[in-house]
């Protein structure tokens, strides 16, 4: 066990450019499953319901010690162009884990003459407290310096963002973490350094009079710290029926700059690569989600995927004011 668990440090130093424990509220595929205010600050109210959205995720289920992560959101409207939100979550990833909350203030532009028809530029600004902690208490280690007690340490930071809604097309600019937090890691540079941009746009091809429509997007994430660059594909799928909505997709996440990994005594690179499956209903004013993700590149820590429950439900909803298919705000 002990050995598994110097692996599994190891490990985490190797993949430290694929993912920090310490970089703020994680990145996964959450805002595919009706969550995009978990995203972008400028998501915050845009919706015609206030929204609660609660979710659960676990990395490599059965190891001891696997990543999890835990997160509770609510965005609503306030008066007629603002809107606010909160976040708070729970982030942990072997010994290190951060517990976190953010508030948002987003503001509503509509451009268009009335609002039968969408067309909103929106702003967002959420500021948060963050507390890294690292457990140094189970370490195997004769290291006269490092203490057999848990390290912690509070920080500020702010992420601030636009989206651009026009009828059945959206587009988001997001920059996250843009203030340097030391965390308990203050003496590497890497960690210091979290600013994560994100850019994403998407489009609803619906017909009229059909009850199936489909819904391409992309997601390109830059970590400035570690200069590396992902990018997600997805395609998801609606089909309106008598109790409210179904809906499920794909989505593939690979990195665009591949690190050395050694195996077998060998330097081998390799990209991170995501496949990742989900499904959802909304069952009225109710939604629940399931998403599952499989890491395909060829070194890994073990086979296993990791899984997420979603759920959620709307309320303070106001009519239906747009002509279009546009569910990120219905």
């Amino acid at each position: 066990m002990k050995l598994q668990k110097i692996f599994l440090i190891t490990l985490m130093v190797l993949s430290v450019k694929f993912s920090i424990a310490q970089e703020g509220l994680s990145i996964y595929s959450d805002y595919l499953t009706d969550n995009y205010y978990l995203l972008h600050p400028s998501m915050a109210g845009a919706s015609n319901c206030s929204q609660v959205r609660i979710t659960g995720r676990r990395n490599w289920v059965g190891e001891e010690d696997s990543p999890g992560l835990f997160t509770a959101a609510y965005n609503g409207r306030i008066g007629e162009n603002s809107g606010i939100g909160a976040i708070v979550y729970n982030d942990k990833n072997g010994f290190s884990s951060q517990t976190g909350g953010y508030v948002t203030y987003a503001h509503h532009l509509m451009f268009s003459r009335s609002e039968a028809d969408l067309n909103q530029l929106s702003f967002g600004l959420s500021a948060g407290i963050i507390q890294y902690r690292l457990d140094q208490s189970r370490f195997v280690t004769n290291d006269p310096l490092v203490t057999s007690s848990s390290v912690s340490s509070s920080e500020f930071n702010v992420d601030v963002g636009l989206s651009y809604n026009l009828y059945n097309f959206y587009t988001h600019i997001t920059a996250k973490n843009l203030l340097k937090n030391s965390g308990v890691n203050n003496d590497l540079q890497v960690t210091n350094n979290l600013r994560n941009y994100l850019v994403s746009l998407g489009y609803v091809f619906a017909r009229p009079g059909k009850t199936i429509s489909y819904e391409p997007s992309i997601l390109f994430s830059y970590r400035e710290g570690v200069e590396q660059s992902n990018v997600d594909f997805n395609i998801k799928v609606y089909s309106d029926i008598n109790f409210g909505k179904i809906w499920g997709g794909l989505s593939y996440r690979t990195s665009l700059d591949a690190i050395d990994v050694v195996q077998d005594n060998e330097v081998q690179s390799q990209n991170l690569n995501y496949i990742t499956p989900f499904v959802g209903a909304n069952f009225g004013k109710y939604m629940v989600a399931y998403t599952y993700s499989y890491q395909s590149n060829p070194i890994t820590f073990q086979n296993g995927g990791f899984h997420q429950i979603t759920l959620g439900i709307d309320f303070s909803c106001r009519a239906k004011k747009y002509a279009c298919y546009c569910p990120w705000v219905e």
